[in-house]
This record gives C-alpha cells, sequence and structure tokens, in this order.
C-alpha cells in the first residue's frame, strides 16, 4: 500500500490549493474527494455526459479554478481520488489513516496511509425551522445552487430566496440568469449594520463591487431586495404554493402588521454555514466557537491543529468564502512542506492577505447575524427536527417537564438529532430551544455536541466488520 506524504480531504478552494502547494515541491499527496470532479461545493460542474456551453456564466472565478485544476493535472505527484466518501480517520504511528467508501452503488472499502493529513471538508447550509420548511418546494439556497451548477436544473419555476448572508445573492442572481422568476430576497439583516465596518469594506473594494454586479443583475431581471425581512411560515397541501414574509424588529421577531403572502412554488433558504468539522472531532483537535456561533477548529499560524500531521483549511477553521480557503490552503500545504524537509517558508504577504480576509469575515458575520427572535416564529406543531418529525413541543416538553437541561439528554428523550442527517440540519436550532427552554446561554459544548461522530458517512455494515479488528488475533 502506497504511503503518502500528505493526505488533502476535500478537493474545493483550500484542497486543491494545498494539494498544489505540496505537489510542486515534488510530495506525493492523495487528494481525496466526495464529488467526481474538482472544485467542491463552490465550483460544482454538472456530470461529464453534461456540457455547460458557459461555465463562466454559473461560476464566480472560473478562470482562476481552470488555472488551478489544470496545473493540478499537470502535477505527477498528486492522484486525484473522486467519489471517496470519508468516513473513518485515526491516527497512530505517526502515520494517518483515513478510511472511505467509493462506487456507491456497490460500496467498496477504501484505506489510505499518509504522514500528514489535511482536512478541507468546507461547510453546510445553516437552517432555522419554521412553520412550513419541511413542504415539498422548500430547500436550501445551497441546493438550489447545487442543481443549477451540478445538473443544470431549477429548483423552480417562481422561486423566493430568503434568509441571511452574502450568498443569497449569487444564489438569486444565478436564478434568475438561468430563467427563473425570483419572486423577492429577503434578507434578514439590516444593510445599516454595514457602517460598523465601513473601514473594512473600503479595504475589500472587490468583494463590494461583487455584491454590487449582483445586485445589477437582479435589477435587471426585476428582483426587488427586502432587507430585515424574513420568511416566518410556508403554505401548502401537497407541495409549496406560497411563504408568509414579515419585518423584523431589532430583536429579530416579526413586527405586527407587516406580515404578507407570497406566491412561490420554490423558497430557497439559508442562514450562512456551519463548518463540516466531523473528521477533525474524530481526532480529537481543539475547536473553539466563532464569530457566527459556529464551532471551529482552532489552528496555529500555519493552519496546524494540536493533533501533530493534522492540519485544517477553509470553512472548517471558520466560514469566510473561497477567496481565504483557498489562502489558507497555500499556507497549509507549505507548512506541510516544511515539515516534509522541503523549502516552505510562509511568506508575510501570505499571512497579511490571510489576515485581511478574516477581518473581512469577521465584519460579515456582525453585519448577518441570526435573528435573535427567531424562536418566536416557531408553534408547538412546528418541526424541528424534520428526519424524526420531532415537533417543538416535544423538545420544550423534555427540558421543562422531563428536566432535560443538557442536549444529550433531549436528544434522547426526544430523537431530535437521531435520523438520517445525524443533526447536521437541526442541530443548530435543537441545541438553541434546549438552552432557551431551560434559561440558560448556550456553551461551546453544546454547540459543539453534533460533531461528535465516531461514523461520518454512511457505510455499509460489512465495510465496518472488515475495519474492526480481528479479536482472535490478540489471543496465544
Amino acid at each position: 500500500m502506497t504511503t503518502y506524504d500528505a493526505i488533502v480531504i476535500g478537493a474545493g478552494p483550500a484542497g486543491m490549493s494545498a494539494a498544489r502547494t505540496a505537489g510542486e515541491a515534488g510530495l506525493r499527496v492523495a487528494l481525496v474527494d466526495a464529488a467526481p470532479r474538482l472544485g467542491g461545493q463552490y465550483h460544482r460542474q454538472p456530470p461529464g455526459t453534461f456540457h455547460a456551453a458557459r461555465p463562466q456564466a454559473l461560476h464566480h472565478g472560473w478562470r482562476h479554478f481552470a488555472a488551478l485544476r489544470d496545473r493540478l493535472a499537470r502535477l505527477a505527484g498528486v492522484t486525484h481520488l473522486p467519489d471517496h466518501h470519508v468516513w473513518s480517520v485515526e491516527r497512530a504511528d505517526d502515520l494517518v489513516t483515513v478510511r472511505a467508501v467509493t462506487e456507491p452503488r456497490r460500496p467498496v472499502g477504501v484505506t489510505i496511509r499518509g504522514r500528514a493529513l489535511l482536512v478541507a471538508t468546507g461547510g453546510y447550509d445553516r437552517q432555522l425551522p419554521f412553520p412550513g420548511w419541511d413542504l415539498p418546494g422548500v430547500l436550501t439556497a445551497g441546493a438550489a445552487q447545487a442543481l443549477l451548477k451540478g445538473n443544470l436544473v431549477l429548483a423552480g419555476h417562481r422561486v423566493v430566496v430568503a434568509g441571511s448572508g452574502p450568498f443569497l445573492l449569487p444564489v438569486a442572481a444565478g436564478l434568475g440568469r438561468a430563467g427563473a422568476t425570483v419572486a423577492g430576497v429577503y434578507e434578514a439583516a439590516r444593510t445599516s449594520r454595514f457602517l460598523r465596518h465601513a473601514s473594512t469594506l473600503a479595504r475589500n473594494a472587490g468583494k463590494v463591487a461583487e455584491a454590487a454586479r449582483y445586485h445589477t443583475t437582479l435589477l435587471r431581471h426585476g428582483t426587488p431586495v427586502h432587507n430585515g425581512w424574513a420568511v416566518v411560515a410556508a403554505h401548502g397541501d401537497t407541495r409549496l404554493d406560497a411563504v408568509t414574509v414579515a419585518r423584523l424588529d431589532r430583536a429579530g421577531s416579526p413586527v405586527p402588521g407587516t406580515r404578507r403572502r407570497v406566491a412561490c412554488d420554490t423558497l430557497a433558504i439559508g442562514y450562512g454555514f456551519a463548518p463540516q468539522i466531523e473528521l477533525l472531532a474524530q481526532l480529537g483537535c481543539a475547536t473553539r466557537v466563532d464569530a457566527d456561533g459556529s464551532v471551529v477548529v482552532d489552528v496555529d499560524a500555519g493552519q496546524r491543529t494540536d493533533v501533530p500531521s493534522v492540519y485544517a483549511a477553509g470553512e472548517v477553521t471558520g466560514i469566510g468564502g473561497a477567496a481565504l480557503s483557498e489562502v489558507e490552503g497555500t499556507i497549509a500545504g507549505l507548512a506541510i512542506r516544511a515539515a516534509a524537509g522541503r523549502p516552505g517558508a510562509i511568506p508575510g504577504r501570505l499571512l497579511s492577505r490571510r489576515t485581511a480576509l478574516r477581518r473581512f469575515a469577521a465584519a460579515m458575520h456582525d453585519v448577518y447575524r441570526i435573528p435573535a427572535g427567531w424562536a418566536d416564529w416557531l408553534t408547538p406543531a412546528t418541526i424541528v427536527c424534520r428526519c424524526e418529525e420531532v415537533p417543538a413541543v416535544h423538545v420544550r416538553a423534555a427540558v421543562e417537564r422531563d428536566g432535560a437541561v443538557q442536549l444529550r439528554t433531549a436528544k434522547l428523550l426526544t430523537r431530535a438529532g437521531m435520523g438520517w442527517c445525524q443533526g447536521r440540519v437541526c442541530g443548530h436550532a435543537v441545541a438553541a430551544l434546549v438552552t432557551r427552554f431551560g434559561g440558560r446561554p448556550a456553551t461551546p459544548a453544546d454547540l459543539a455536541a453534533w460533531a461528535g461522530r465516531p461514523i461520518a458517512q454512511p457505510v455499509p455494515l460489512r465495510l465496518l466488520a472488515d475495519a474492526a479488528p480481528d479479536p482472535s488475533a490478540s489471543q496465544p
């Protein structure tokens, strides 16, 4: 079995940049990714049987990505392993062992070993529950964009885009360019908060110009953008046919008399992203709570975690966008090179660039906060955990009647977070409700409770059996 100098998990901006940086120094690198093609979620592409006539029309920064992809293809030491779903990582005897499943229709177990590991698994849409969010036709903003980029399919014909965060603008603009009628963009944050960060915005004129281009596209398609508004309910019998929107006060609660109904067949909604840190949690890496309330992995100046030979880059260290992810990936690649005895000094300009991008990300987190009063949108019957169909009233009863002051106890009593997604969708909301009903603030332990999964991806039992140690081997 080949032992790689480095294993990189995740082939988005961070992972690709790290693999290129390490590979250019002559290191043998395994670039492992669940998708069939390079690019991650940011540059998700259609399968090989489909072709987009103008891929740059669907992707921001396509030429830069294509150049990085082509550079990787020319590096003999970099092995791209697509369609590999990593479910376990462990470190022993100065080696890292990665276990993955490939060929989903006929799963095959794969074991990869290396001297260093970089985890760049990105993030996924963060959701908040509201009445009707379990209706067909309600999906995440990321899912709507993935359908368009990955399958050239519109999520719907008349779409409402809602939630909070700068990601809503490219989603709405992309849907409009592709032919959908975007009935409105409802951003829960207020633009007045940008005034607090005028100097940071001035130093990031390129990102401000990018946002202006999205607004221009929406204006050209007649799409209204409403700041300080949120979708508080979705309606329909067998599928979505309308949403209720309302203006929010400064506490995040609906302002009386402002509710109105908007007809649509699709709602694309998201409140930022949650880092996907399960693999790093398996290794016991130290974490911290970031400015947006997400639990992220703590790293040093070289993107090293506190576990030897384990690095992290991109959204797992804090949601900050593709540019920051790529810079962090380059820094991690240089640190891996240095640890392997190759030239790997990190230029000061690169560190300064990371600092500036992190400062911009922190400003965005401050502007696009989750509405503090979102729980006021819920009714007792509102489903909180869609996998297990757990309503809000059951979570309240577990806390107030049964004394479940800890998240784990509430989870066991209600089964919230015990379904297919293992809390990836509902975890943030359930943790917030348990602590709210318990009359205490959420702690880092509450927020991190969903990340500790011994199995990070679905895996057949036979592969678990194959990976288990043979009990007879230790007997005389």
